[in-house]
């Protein structure tokens, strides 16, 4: 059951952007499973990967088209990861792209493949190519929603972010969708996640906004600190809804922008957070009072990664001494514990290091049984803040791990 509000808004079309799905029986019976977007002739496109040595045979196709060309067309599978395939992987990841380009009339640079699901087996290749046709037959510009769906695993909910803004005078989009619900870790955090706008915007900064909006949405959450084979976040500027193209980060147009993407993105972050697997607990882990941002993201995911924290979390048991140990544990150096101060919402819990005179037992446990909390920490040593996203870890992730592939 995920977490405090998952509902989808309303998704705005996006001008230039189409999508199809079908049932391709990858894995799954009576679902959709494989998703097709396609993109106006002229669109930019970004994207940023994992950095797991073992990333999977679409990644690396992935990156080699993105070097060649702009992406007319996006395919993505669900139920197999087509990672740790080898050269039939990538030869299948290749025939993908081959297929559906041959379909579409593009060139195969054109177009970019994205798995996910199992690791090691190999993509029942013929399966996912008869799904192309009955994909690319269903395209229409009102299918966020459908998409959504589709590029779900082992997701309880479908994840949806889209906003309307103006510049100068003109209405634009950005639409976005992401999945995943484990194997989250930052760098990214098995998620995937496909966001588009009408905007126009060069294609030098649609990799910028994409990357800089990456690094505090997606590359700030983690699950079980598990970093994915697949993970791919993909942004698109069609320059289909008019006006001027943004080409220099010095045009205001570029930090409204900026400002809504990097809202769409913390969204569609947020809510993998909220619907990990098994999670009971939403946790915004602030670190502040350091010498540098790193440093702060250091102390925030040794916090976000403890498993004793987060069951005791679960538990609502403000047994807050494993907060302290994951502190102490973090590697910083010449670290001055009697300058900490550690909060759990408005309740300090640590005060110069030690226990604060007026904390009680029953004012911890009051926020420790909440649906969501936040973990504030000041190291006293710096001016620099950051925060991370996390949930608790219960018997149910557990559960739905050992039973992934039954």
């Amino acid at each position: 059951m995920a977490v405090g509000d998952v509902t989808m808004p309303q998704m705005h079309v996006v001008k230039g952007v189409k999508i199809g799905s079908a049932e391709a029986y990858v894995r799954y019976q009576n679902r959709r499973d494989l998703v097709i977007f396609e993109f106006a002739e002229g669109s930019n496109a970004a994207g940023v990967f994992t950095q797991n040595a073992f990333c999977a045979a679409p990644v690396h196709v992935c990156k080699a088209h993105l070097k060649i060309d702009n992406p007319r067309y996006l395919v993505i599978n669900t139920g197999n990861a087509n990672a740790g395939t080898g050269k039939i992987g990538m030869a299948n990841a290749e025939a993908t792209c081959a297929q559906l380009a041959q379909l579409s009339g593009v060139a195969s640079s054109q177009v970019l493949p994205f798995s996910t699901g199992v690791i090691g087996e190999q993509l029942p290749v013929e399966r996912l190519l008869n799904g192309l046709q009955p994909a690319l037959d269903s395209l229409k510009e009102d299918a966020w929603l459908d998409a959504a769906i589709g590029i779900m695993t082992t997701d309880t909910l479908p994840k949806g972010a889209s906003e309307q803004f103006q510049l100068d005078g003109i209405t634009y989009n950005i639409t976005g969708i992401s999945k995943g619900a484990g194997m989250i870790r930052p760098n990214m955090a098995t998620m995937l996640s496909y966001v588009a706008t009408d905007a126009p915007i060069s294609r030098e900064l649609v990799q910028q906004l994409l990357t800089t909006a990456v690094n505090v949405s997606f590359n700030r959450i983690t699950i079980d600190g598990d970093t994915s084979t697949n993970d791919s976040c993909i942004f698109i500027a069609t320059g289909q809804g008019g006006g001027k193209q943004i080409s220099s980060t010095e045009d205001p147009r570029y930090h409204t922008v900026l400002e809504v993407l990097t809202r769409i993105m913390k969204r569609l972050a947020q809510l993998i957070v909220r619907d990990g697997e098994g999670a009971t607990k939403f946790i915004t882990i602030t670190v502040e009072g350091g010498a540098d941002t790193q440093e702060c993201c250091d102390i925030a995911y040794s916090i976000a990664h403890s498993p004793l924290v987060k069951t005791a979390i679960f538990a609502s048991d403000p047994n807050w001494g494993r907060i302290l140990a994951a502190i102490g544990y973090a590697g910083l150096k010449n670290l001055d514990v009697e300058k900490i101060q550690v909060w759990l919402d408005d309740v300090q819990i640590c005060k110069d290091g030690g226990a604060a005179e007026d904390y009680t037992e029953e004012a911890g446990a009051r926020v420790m049984s909440q649906a969501e909390m936040t973990i504030r920490v000041d190291l006293g040593r710096g001016e620099a803040k950051d925060t991370v996203y996390t949930c608790d870890l219960s018997y149910d992730y557990v559960k739905i791990n050992a039973d992934y592939r039954s």
